[in-house]
């Protein structure tokens, strides 16, 4: 005879409430999880870089970034909840072994671009308190790896996500307002630029989402609960709100750097000691202003730092099914981080040399995922739950997957470069 439940109607009422609102934190934290995965130490430095260069062009470049990342969101985001299924998962449901090739080239570039976000953090914490560089990685590393050691991991990693992220919004929106920016000549130039550089504006594309970034919040989402076709509507409002989080941290540190240089102050982009961001926030506020960017900067590291071992660590379950949640994606995610700690304590920073090899392995990544998602979204509805999807939303998926194919075959060559062939 089948037990009677002895939960009462209060009872199953709490427990709904609960599930609620864990639900409704985990797509809190999907959508911050994609955003300061976005906004890590080459998202700052790229920032300074172009904004010293171009101007108020570069406002331009940063819109179309924008909208050319919501286009790829939207249709990662919502195939992968929509088939609860992650992404490698999906695609190898789709092209066998598709899936397992994706996931080689995320954990990879995760592990690759996880060493230079553990440099960006001991880096942060040099500028902020004057320790040593490598000490202050040390650090970083450390407290990503107790945010994993927690047992509600997950909840933990939101909280972090967001205080982070909320943080450094704040502390850039300050000096943006002290810098004084042009903001009259830099909206014009947002829809009017006086100057177009589409190098430019693949650049930025591959660094807000790239590689594990096209993952991380909708991997992140599956463990809200809220997932299959019925819930496409609020899945594509959180990732449209995680890149315009983006896209707002990305315009306020333009329009801050901007006023900078509008003063008339030359920031150095070119020396091998280069740090425009630094030098930008030293000109508006002095030692506060170098204090106040190794918070930004160590915050955007330790984010990135959690965000890429989170989702490289989510692909694991691409090989095997163990590791598809709860203690055992913990203790993969706190290896990720160990092993990417370890690397960086032995060599002291991230050479050159790796951060080229992964900025094409970044190129490549994008365009092969997307290809096989269209191909899904074109050919095998069947797998997303529903026959019906957005005929618009394939086609700027479609046009977006064509440009990342460009910025691919870009990439090919510092790959080629890095691994001694035609040398």
């Amino acid at each position: 005879m089948p037990e009677q439940s002895t939960r009462t109607p209060q009872d199953e009422a709490k427990l709904s409430a609960v599930k609620r609102r864990i639900g409704r934190s985990s797509v809190i934290g999907a959508i911050f999880l994609m955003a300061t995965s976005a906004i890590g130490p080459g998202f700052i430095t790229q920032t300074a870089t172009f904004t010293a260069t171009m101007g108020a062009s570069f406002a331009f470049a940063i819109l179309v970034s924008v909208i050319v990342d919501i286009a790829v969101q939207l249709n990662v985001w919502r195939m992968i909840t929509s088939s609860g299924k992650r992404a490698g998962v999906l695609a190898n449901a789709a092209i066998p072994f598709s899936g397992h090739v994706i996931a080689v080239l995320v954990i990879i570039g995760g592990l690759a671009f996880n060493i230079g976000n553990i440099a960006g953090g001991g880096l942060g914490l040099n500028a902020l308190l004057g320790i040593d560089a490598k000490i202050g990685g040390l650090i970083t590393g450390a407290l990503a790896i107790i945010v994993f050691l927690i047992k509600k991991a997950g909840r933990v990693m939101d909280i972090v996500l967001i205080v982070l992220g909320v943080g450094m919004i704040v502390m850039t929106v300050v000096v943006a307002i002290i810098a004084q920016p042009p903001i009259g000549d830099a909206l014009r130039q947002t829809i009017v630029p006086d100057e177009l550089n589409f190098a430019t504006i693949t650049t930025i594309i591959g660094g807000t989402v790239g590689g594990y970034i096209t993952y991380s919040g909708a991997h992140r989402y599956l463990d809200s609960g809220l997932t299959g076709p019925e819930h496409a509507g609020p899945v594509m409002r959180a990732a449209t709100n995680g890149v315009l989080i983006t896209g707002v941290m990305r315009y306020v540190l333009f329009l801050a750097i901007l006023g900078v240089v509008a003063s008339g102050v030359v920031l150095d982009t070119t020396s091998a000691t280069a740090n425009p961001a630094a030098q930008a926030f030293g000109a508006v506020l002095g030692g506060t202003g170098l204090r106040v960017f190794g918070a930004i900067l160590w915050a955007a590291a330790l984010s990135s730092v959690i965000g890429a071992a989170y989702t490289s660590a989510t692909f694991l379950s691409t090989f095997t099914k163990k590791i598809a949640r709860g203690w055992a994606l913990q203790l993969a995610v706190i290896a990720f981080i160990v092993v990417s700690l370890i690397v960086y304590l032995l060599i002291g920073t991230a050479p050159a040399a790796i951060l080229v090899f992964v900025g094409g392995f970044n190129g490549l990544i994008l365009p092969v995922g997307l290809t096989v998602f269209m191909y899904i979204g074109w050919f095998r509805r069947d797998l997303l739950g529903s026959r019906k999807y957005p005929t618009w939303l394939l086609v700027a998926g479609t046009l977006v997957t064509l440009l990342t194919w460009y910025m691919g075959i870009v990439s090919v060559g510092p790959i080629f470069a890095f691994l001694g062939v035609g040398a």
